[in-house]
């Protein structure tokens, strides 16, 4: 991985995207909006599509040769060395149901593999980045996962897809691994994995989520000290199919890979 690749104009640029989406989000929070739905009853606003689209003209401006993926307007350029990957709202429930647990997410890939993220959240004002070699910061400060052997003492998160849209596979598995959890808590979205990072919740499970729902989180979580697999213990890359599981402290992660698989 090259040197340049979290050099502080790259850092510099994460927090200029950053920047430009939260002020369009915030002017259109807790306003009258259409909500339209997609193909997957996923809801969608003028805010997502309006974020997305100053997102793309910056980098088009700063990094024109890089791809893009954005959960709004599709893919630009996506087999190069470098590609941003862009969900401007990921929470859009949340969003216009007028609650603040929405964030921006901003990944860029080097090679298929997530080395920078940031999760915004724009209205409380709160954002984390992690990049390779970097530790992830809270608003400019270090921030650390906590120390959490084992899922008896955790909180763990569980996405709000589960219950009650999840098959029966998936709802097997969260259950399983709520049983063995100290307590748990759902939803929140990229919201969870920030709180994660700064070691109010121990572990987040979500499945079937797309590259730009997750590809930001990896640096956050990972830059705070935890890890992010696959529900079968791997590496997340752009190939991976959406089965996320995310700990502040690695040794968790074999005891919830082996609940997930449903071994015990």
């Amino acid at each position: 991985m090259p040197l340049s690749l979290c050099s502080p104009d790259l850092l510099a640029l994460a927090h200029q995207l950053a920047d430009v989406s939260g002020d369009v989000i915030r002017g259109f929070y807790r306003t009258p909006l259409a909500i339209e739905g997609k193909a997957d009853l996923s809801p969608v606003t003028a805010a997502d599509r309006k974020a997305e689209q100053v997102l793309h003209v910056l980098l088009a401006q700063e990094r024109p040769n890089d791809g893009i993926i954005g959960e709004e307007f599709g893919v630009e350029r996506e087999n190069v060395e470098y590609v941003w990957v862009i969900d401007p709202i990921d929470g859009t429930r949340a969003f216009v149901s007028g609650k603040p647990l929405f964030g921006t997410l901003i990944a860029l890939l080097h090679e298929g593999v997530p080395v920078l993220g940031v999760i915004d959240q724009p209205i409380l004002q709160e954002r984390w980045i992690g990049a390779a070699g970097h530790e992830t910061t809270l608003n400019g400060q270090r921030c650390r996962a906590r120390s959490c052997a084992s899922l008896f003492d955790a909180v763990v998160c569980m996405g709000a897809q589960a219950f009650p849209f999840g098959n029966a596979v998936s709802l097997d598995a969260y259950r399983r691994v709520a049983k063995k959890a100290k307590t748990t808590t759902v939803g929140g979205d990229c919201y969870s994995y920030g709180l994660l990072a700064s070691g109010y919740i121990d572990v987040c499970i979500e499945h079937d989520l797309s590259l730009y729902d997750f590809a930001a989180l990896v640096p956050v979580v990972e830059g705070a000290g935890g890890r992010m697999t696959d529900w079968q213990g791997k590496t997340l890359t752009r190939e991976s199919k959406g089965q996320i599981l995310a700990a502040g402290d690695s040794r968790m992660i074999d005891e919830t890979v082996t609940l997930l698989e449903g071994v015990l």
